[in-house]
């Protein structure tokens, strides 16, 4: 029995490693989603980038006048929804929840190719892309039906500070629990929409990834899981173990769970391999509780987590403002508990664009 354990093992390490090698090394980052015991639904993401994202929180109201900075020909909307984001570089919306509990993130995707920007459709910076659905659906399946019909062309540009485009994939889930994937494969765009689609990291594409998913559920969490900080492995832990915690009624247990996991595909801070430039460490992340409206967030450099209350935050058109919340130079002001005090009124920043 030994023997053949013995072997079965070896083959499955053979095949795990054989996968691995096709993929490979980015800027490091996962998505997942949690579906829970009485209708729980929690999204957690890690933010993984080689230098300071320069990242700050924002309260968006609803009826913000939005602009898809494009040149001329960029696409116009007016915010349905208000919504709590993270940003880049205060450039760009990288992650965030709006009123209605629908969560977008973006993650780096180095197969990205998007088309060609011309006169037939107006354009969206990849900056807004994320806010530009928060700001206009509250469930996956409206996102997804508008986002088929193509209504715009993504507009990539630099990474500030960098000599790269951009090359993302957006993740959307909402509060029932629905998942979908958008990428852009060779000029064209593809969507991926099920409630099973529950995790995301970045290369390769995610039909491949669903492929690794495949060979893993074969594998089984309890015989053994890849432990490298490389994105096919922690598609495979995040994909075992945010099914295998407890689904549980108490919110409060269900977000100390998925915090769990996503830390435990998180890479350590101040972590390099020399002959992978792109492995990066995790610089925070942030806990979407879709159920009771709440966003925390963690950095890697302050020793708690606080959270914004979005029950508790005027979304109004008539009334509500924009407000910032300071998170200072590598995130690491510190704040404690629910954070909504803190923020501060502020000019809305600009969408890198044209």
């Amino acid at each position: 029995m030994l023997l053949k354990f013995s072997t079965l093992k070896a083959k499955l390490t053979a095949s795990a490693l054989a996968v691995s090698l096709l993929i490979p090394t980015v800027n490091a980052c996962t998505r997942l989603v949690y579906l829970g015991a009485d209708h729980q639904v929690i999204t957690a993401r890690s933010m993984d980038w080689k230098t300071d994202v320069g990242t700050n929180l924002w309260i968006f109201p609803r009826g913000m006048q939005r602009s898809g900075e494009a040149g001329a020909n960029s696409l116009h909307w007016t915010s349905k929804y208000g919504s709590v984001i993270a940003t880049g570089y205060d450039i760009s919306t990288t992650d965030g929840m709006n009123e209605v509990g629908l969560v977008a993130n973006v993650l780096w995707l180095v197969e990205s190719q998007y088309p060609e920007y011309g006169d037939n459709k107006p354009g969206l910076t990849i900056a807004a892309w994320a806010q530009y659905v928060l700001d206009n659906f509250s469930t996956v399946q409206q996102a997804v039906d508008a986002l088929r019909q193509q209504p715009f062309t993504i507009v990539t540009d630099n990474v500030p500070g960098e000599e790269r485009l951009a090359t993302l994939h957006l993740a959307i889930s909402d509060a029932s629990g629905d998942s979908a994937i958008v990428e852009y494969i060779d000029g064209k765009q593809v969507i991926h929409h099920s409630r099973s689609y529950q995790v995301m990291t970045n290369s390769p594409t995610f039909d491949k990834q669903l492929a690794m998913e495949e060979y893993w559920k074969e594998v089984g969490g309890t015989v053994m899981l890849p432990g490298t900080n490389r994105a096919a492995d922690r598609f495979a832990r995040a994909s075992f173990y945010v099914n295998a915690i407890p689904k549980t009624e108490s919110a409060v247990e269900a977000v100390a769970s998925t915090f769990s996991v996503i830390r435990n595909v998180s890479v350590p801070y101040g972590i390099s391999t020399p002959d992978q430039p792109n492995i990066s460490s995790t610089r925070w992340r942030t806990v979407a509780d879709q159920k009771r409206r709440l966003y925390f967030f963690e950095s890697a450099l302050t020793p708690n987590v606080f959270w914004t209350d979005l029950n508790k935050i005027d979304f109004s058109a008539a009334t509500g403002k924009v407000m910032k919340l300071d998170l200072g130079p590598n995130q690491t002001h510190i704040y404690s508990g629910m954070a909504n005090a803190s923020y501060k009124e502020a000019t809305p920043f600009k969408f890198l664009g044209r």
